[in-house]
């Protein structure tokens, strides 16, 4: 199996500092093909391609509302 790690932190709620998790996302080959993985506090899951897709999709949506997609142009 194969991995590529694309984010790996611990991350901090914005105001209550002490509330912190684990996150780590990339694209695994362990099925045979690429797909993605997310990986919350050790707990992993492998996403069928469908449902990678689908979260990729709506955080786009959720960056291009934010004005984060601005910062690529």
């Amino acid at each position: 199996m194969a991995t590529t790690v694309y984010f790996e932190e611990e991350i901090s709620d914005k105001k209550e500092k002490s509330a912190k998790i684990d996150l780590e996302f990339g694209r695994s080959s362990f099925y045979g093909e690429n797909l993605m993985y997310i990986m919350v506090d050790g707990k992993n899951v492998i996403l069928d391609e469908k449902t990678g897709r689908e979260i990729y999709d709506s955080m786009r949506k959720l960056g291009i509302y934010l004005g984060y997609e601005k910062d690529w142009e």
